[in-house]
């Protein structure tokens, strides 16, 4: 009966030193002031984009909510007012699953913003289907709509001096591939719907959000702009919410317990955004707001390039 204890005793040692050393992680430290500054978050209704939007408008700055659905926006727009008590913030209406919908979105925010200082790519799905545009809905969503939505933006973000674009991938990049043949023939990254596929489609559109940001940071080479990839950590978030019912119910104890909550997740994405002194690392990876290494595949300059190429003719840029 003692040795049970014992083990009960160590069992439930581990998972407090787990859970409030390692799932908590580092926080971002920087005690900058954004006032008069300009930032978009995409994704910012709900989930770590928001708990992001929330930190950065009691920071002083202007936060345009970049969102698909109106009545999450706005609802989140009046959430995040309250909880900042700054009221400059505005809610745009932003569809990066219909590259229209990006376009219109950029046209409306050059014209009425004249400052653009950070833009957070932070959205992201997890779910099979097709976008407006035909293309596959996570590589579509997750890579292409941020790609268009970015070079778009770039002119406004070299007019403000020293800017920063950090674009929100995952850890679970490490297990993707880009197989370019499957975009050129299905617009997509790969084909299926079980589980296995799904999950494996995601990890394959992470990784285009490093490649992207890889290639993006040689092309920012000269200018004041400065571009970062993160992993935010495993959240509790709901990312998740288009999984089934059944899922969802058997994995929340093990997110609630496991997983970062989204103050927790947006910490990295702070960090990338505020941190003084890091432009040296500009086109790197993050986590836990800390740089770290890649593997091969995801700083591939052959790679990089042949996916940035393949973006611009898919978005009509060239």
């Amino acid at each position: 009966m003692s040795t049970v204890l014992l083990v009960i005793g160590v069992v439930i040692g581990v998972a407090y030193v787990y859970r409030h050393i390692v799932v908590k992680g580092e926080r971002c430290t920087s005690q900058a002031r954004l006032h008069g500054k300009t930032v978009i978050v995409t994704g910012s209704n709900t989930g770590i984009g928001k708990t992001t939007a929330i930190d950065l408008a009691q920071r002083g700055a202007r936060v345009i909510l970049a969102c698909r659905c109106k009545k999450r926006g706005e609802a989140a727009l009046e959430e995040i007012k309250r909880e900042s008590g700054n009221n400059q913030v505005v809610f745009m209406q932003l569809d990066l699953g219909n590259l229209k919908s990006v376009r219109s979105f950029t046209e409306t925010f050059l014209k009425s913003e004249p400052r653009l200082d950070i833009l957070i790519n932070n959205a992201g799905i997890c779910l099979q289907g097709q976008t407006e545009d035909g293309f596959g809905l996570m590589f579509g969503v997750n890579h292409l709509g941020h790609f268009l939505l970015t070079n778009l933006l770039l002119g406004r973000l070299k007019e403000c001096g020293a800017s920063r674009i950090i674009n929100v991938s995952s850890m679970a990049h490490n297990f993707g591939k880009v197989d370019f043949d499957c975009l050129n023939t299905n617009k997509a990254l790969g084909l299926g719907t079980s589980f296995i596929r799904v999950l494996q489609i995601y990890c394959d559109s992470k990784l285009c959000n490093v490649l992207f940001n890889h290639e993006l940071a040689k092309r920012l080479q000269g200018t004041k702009v400065t571009c970062y990839a993160l992993h935010p950590g495993a959240i509790s978030s709901e990312l998740g919410r288009n999984t089934s019912l059944f899922l969802q119910i058997i994995l929340k104890p093990i997110t609630t317990f496991f997983f970062k909550n989204t103050i927790q997740g947006c910490q990295t994405t702070l960090h990338c955004a505020l941190q003084a002194g890091i432009e040296p690392l500009s086109g790197r990876y993050f986590s836990n707001c800390t740089v770290r290494d890649l593997y091969a595949k995801a700083k591939d300059d052959a790679a990089a390039k042949k996916l940035w190429e393949m973006s611009e003719r898919l978005c009509a840029l060239v």
